[in-house]
Parts: C-alpha cells; structure tokens; sequence
C-alpha cells in the first residue's frame, strides 16, 4: 500500500520544484518538510532565518548533543511571546497602511463617504429596489485587500453568493443596503467596520481595511428550506 502511494505520489509531482525521490521514506520525508513549511507560511513579523530553522530540525531529529538545552516551557514562552510581540508590530504597520489607504482613497473622484467612515463608489446604478436590514440578498463581489492582494470571489466559484444581511461584517451590511437592485459598487470597508484587531483567516490581518467589488443581483424570498447557491465565506460573515 505504501508502495503505491509513493508511486502515485511521485508521479504526481512536478518534477521542476519537487526533488528526486526514489522511495517511499523519500516522499514522506519531503512531505514532513512541506507541511512544516506550511505551518511557518504565516509566522508574524520577519522571515524566519530558513538555515538556522533546518540546522535546528537536523540537530533535535539527530539527537545532537550540541543542541542548546533550555526547559521546555522557557523555550515554549520564548516563541509565544516573540510572536505576540511581532503580531502587535504586524497589526500596528496594517492599521497605518489603512489609514493611509483610506485617507488617500477617499480623494478620488467618485468616492463616497458615509457618516460611518464606509467609502463607496457607484460603478453601475441599479434600477430596482433597495434591501433593508434584514434582506436576503444574492450577490457577486471579489474581495481584496489595500495593497491589492485578493482574497475571496464569488466569480472564482463560478456562482453568486446569497445571505441575509443581518448576519454579515457592518461595511457590507450598510454598503449593500445602498444598493438598488441591479447595481454594481465598489466598497472600500475600514477595520472597525470590517474585523478589526482580530482579522479573518490567513491573509485579512487584524486592522485591514478591506475592498469589494460587488455586484447585488437581486433580493431573495426567506425560505428556511432553501438551500443558497453559495454560503458567504468567513471573509463576509461576522
């Protein structure tokens, strides 16, 4: 069975980026790399030092005598409090870069501002009705951060997105209700109207400004035994 896990494995790999394995054992030791990789993919603050981590692994898996002898719970709150620490410093710079945005943002021809702080900008203007508070709507939109960085689409999915808006992130909420049916807007969300310091998934970080594009196809009938075309991803959901 591992054998051919392995040969399905290696076959199935892109010889250009993945290394020469010959067996099994090669594979899995590869794949153990890759996931420890994963994981460190969204490790706050600088980029970890990548031969210090691997000499590291080599020494610890090696059982090296030489490696630096700490107590585990020292060496468990040294990384905890070093990551902390960059997730503040990581939070601080996008909460400027935001502001920023926001501010240059909002000097733009076309750009709206609410009482809220929310920022619009009508790129198509519907003819059908508004929804309230408490409407379902059916929408297609593409999310993306300030510096331009996508991070959710409905097109990508191939099908729109429909949900009430009492259950979505405030900026969508007030934004969509702006909206006539049959409009296309482009909603540019600040932090505090967004996820704030907490952030949402992997690539919104705590204190992003967020951006939409969004395009309200129409205003659904409540039907508790309906099943939505598609389920608004946490990126939306508050």
């Amino acid at each position: 069975m591992a054998v051919m896990a392995w040969g399905f494995f290696a076959s199935s790999c892109d010889a250009k980026k993945a290394p020469k394995m010959t067996s099994a054992l090669d594979s899995v030791s590869y794949l153990i790399g890759v996931n420890v990789g994963e994981s460190m993919k969204t490790f706050p603050g600088e980029k970890l030092n990548l031969d210090l981590l691997i000499k590291g692994l080599k020494q610890a898996i090696e059982s090296d005598s030489s490696v630096l002898e700490m107590d585990p719970y020292q060496v468990q709150m040294f990384v905890q409090n070093y990551v902390m620490e960059a997730q503040q410093r990581d939070a601080e710079k996008t909460k400027e870069a935001s502001i920023k945005f926001l501010e240059d943002n909002k000097k733009k021809d076309g750009i709206k501002v609410t009482s809220s702080g929310l920022q619009y900008k009508v790129i198509t203007e519907g003819t059908g009705p508004k929804p309230d508070s408490t409407s379902v709507v059916k929408v297609n939109y593409r999310g993306t951060l300030a510096d331009g960085t996508e991070f959710d689409s409905s097109y990508k999915r191939g099908e729109p997105a429909t949900f009430p808006l009492d259950q979505v992130i405030k900026g969508w909420a007030e934004g969509i209700r702006l909206m006539p049916v049959g409009s296309k807007y482009m909603l540019y969300i600040p932090s505090d109207l967004a996820y704030g310091e907490r952030g949402a998934g992997e690539k919104v970080k705590g204190n992003s400004a967020l951006v939409f594009e969004v395009e309200l196809l129409g205003i659904e009938t409540p039907d508790s035994t309906a099943t939505p075309e598609s389920e608004p991803t946490d990126h939306i959901v508050k």
